[in-house]
């Protein structure tokens, strides 16, 4: 699965890119939704973005939406990994497009792996 990964902190994208390149995955990351957006313009259609909802510039919402307006057909499938665990945000995210949300301080990364996939699966 080839796999867009959005989250300004540069030890977790790198963690999380060997967690799922382990798998099997392709993983491409980008720092902020500037850079995530420029991506999918321009490169090969993603399976999946997984976003966190807190960066510099954008918010996770505004990511979603733009994302689901510039992606290629077929959109890619969108989940949230994030620590704002709140209702409203995941709600919020749900509303915007995001088929999963996962709470990072509430999972490990071999398990947020797993549910990625099983997100995808369902799609």
């Amino acid at each position: 699965m080839k796999i867009l990964l959005v989250d300004d902190d540069a030890f977790l994208r790198d963690m999380y890119a060997k967690k799922f390149s382990a798998g099997g995955d392709q993983i491409d990351s980008a720092d902020s939704g500037a850079a995530a957006l420029q991506k999918i313009r321009q490169e090969d259609p993603y399976d999946l973005v997984l976003l966190d909802m807190v960066m510099p510039g954008i918010t996770g919402v505004e990511l979603i939406a733009a994302l689901l307006e510039h992606a290629p057909e077929p959109h890619p499938v969108i989940v949230v990994l994030s620590n704002q665990g709140q209702q409203e945000d995941i709600e919020a995210a749900a509303a915007a497009g995001a088929k999963g949300y996962i709470v990072k301080a509430e999972t490990v990364p071999s398990d947020v792996v797993k549910m990625v996939h099983d997100i995808v699966s369902k799609k």
